[in-house]
């Protein structure tokens, strides 16, 4: 089986940590059928004049991305101007790109529900074969009050074969834009169990030069109002007085970073921001960490707490999105609700001194591997071609075919020069 992923969000050798999640879980999923990655860029004229839109137009056409044949096509895009027709716009781009370049695949699958999404239902249509859109959360809890958006993004989720959520809750955000509960499967994100368990703490603060007497309270994530980035500061100015042991780390960047850090020097040395670091940085950072603190204003299922979590650390959090399903006990952290600097400073001050186990918070957590969230989506797509689910772990499948040989779990995505013929292999033959 042929899948094209076609979404704007996942790496590119300019921005090599944007949407890890998708990343792993892709390549996960590459184990079970063949996978072409259209992971898309925006494009306008003077896109490069903009420093939003700069830096990812520098990104090759092509490139392997853990073993991932991945093309960056440019769509054309038309930012706060005309949003109603950037999802047609970006599937006409993305028609031209797979009329030149890609065989016809047997399922699209558009992660993110607008524009990505609305494309891979109108290609899909086309083609005359299923379409799936992957939900992340703020394409349902913000695109969908956008009077402007919100007519085309119902129209490609109603039109979806299926529609996969990563929460819960944003299953019934899709159900409530008009999609009937049995065609919406919930996958929940998966987690790299290797590089995100319990370790010793005093170890990862002795490598990041980090006194072991002291609390440290760990922030990492896009620094964005939204994400609570300034709360989350706000929040630690109000307990640090009463608290000199404790200090504050922000991992990560964003369009507010400079509020952040400007909020940041009232404080001292007592909150530092890092930037953004690989992925292996952040692994240490969570293992040095007391407690996790995300206040987001809204979410999906946000990959940093399941990772706290498989790492054996705490969390503190808001009351949106996915994370109530995955702080299912009071054991695993605390939850207040968005916006509640009193109530988020409390819980930050509790979390830093609270005594736990961090191999029982992994046990209790129950954080699933890529593999298991990659099966889990592998069954949607059969499930949108009516076919059987997998019903046994992938070690105990037989052996998958693909390009009419037998395959086995060590199978690697053969080169991209053979998976990106011309135009000609496009099925004209469907016709």
């Amino acid at each position: 089986m042929r899948i094209l992923l076609i979404t704007k969000i996942f790496p590119n050798a300019m921005n090599p940590g944007q949407a890890p999640f998708n990343r792993r879980q892709f390549a996960a999923l590459s184990r079970y059928c063949d996978i072409d990655v259209f992971a898309t860029i925006p494009w306008f004229p003077g896109a490069s004049r903009f420093s939003r839109w700069s830096v990812a137009a520098d990104a090759p056409r092509e490139e392997i991305i853990e073993g991932l044949p991945v093309r960056h096509p440019r769509f054309l895009y038309l930012p706060k101007v005309a949003p109603y027709l950037n999802g047609p716009l970006y599937a006409a781009s993305m028609l031209f790109e797979l009329a030149r370049h890609h065989p016809a695949p047997d399922v699209i699958v558009g992660s993110f529900a607008y524009p990505d999404g609305f494309a891979a239902v109108c290609l899909a249509e086309l083609l005359g074969v299923p379409a799936v859109v992957k939900v992340h959360g703020s394409d349902i809890d913000v695109l969908s009050q956008q009077p402007a958006v919100r007519p085309a993004l119902e129209w490609g989720l109603r039109r979806a074969t299926r529609v996969v959520a990563v929460s819960k809750q944003l299953k019934e955000g899709v159900h409530a834009l008009g999609v009937p509960r049995d065609r919406i499967d919930v996958v929940m994100n998966g987690v790299d169990r290797d590089m995100f368990r319990p370790r010793d703490r005093g170890e990862a603060r002795a490598a990041l030069g980090r006194s072991p007497e002291r609390r440290l309270l760990l922030y990492v994530g896009h620094l964005l109002r939204d994400k609570g980035a300034l709360d989350a500061i706000a929040a630690f100015e109000r307990i640090a007085p009463a608290h000199p042991d404790v200090d504050l780390v922000m991992v990560g960047g964003g369009a507010d970073e400079q509020a952040c850090k400007a909020a940041a020097e009232r404080l001292g040395g007592r909150v530092l921001l890092t930037g953004r670091l690989p992925h292996e940085q952040v692994a240490r950072w969570v293992a040095a960490c007391d407690a996790l603190v995300l206040p987001s204003h809204h979410e999906g299922t946000p990959n940093v707490v399941i990772e706290s979590l498989a790492s054996g650390r705490r969390v503190v959090a808001t009351h949106v999105g996915g994370i109530p399903d995955v702080l299912s006990s009071p054991e695993l952290g605390e939850l207040v609700a968005p916006g509640d600097l009193p109530a988020l400073a409390e819980a930050m001050s509790r979390a830093a001194f609270a005594p736990y186990d961090p191999e029982r918070i992994t046990a209790l957590s129950g954080c699933s591997g890529w593999d298991e969230s990659a099966r889990a989506f592998y069954d949607v797509i059969l499930a949108a071609r009516g076919e059987r689910p997998v019903s046994a772990p992938a070690e105990a499948r037989p052996a998958l075919q693909r390009d009419g040989q037998p395959s086995s779990a060590q199978w690697a995505p053969p080169p991209a020069s053979r998976r990106f013929p011309e135009a000609a292999q496009l099925r004209a033959s469907q016709a």
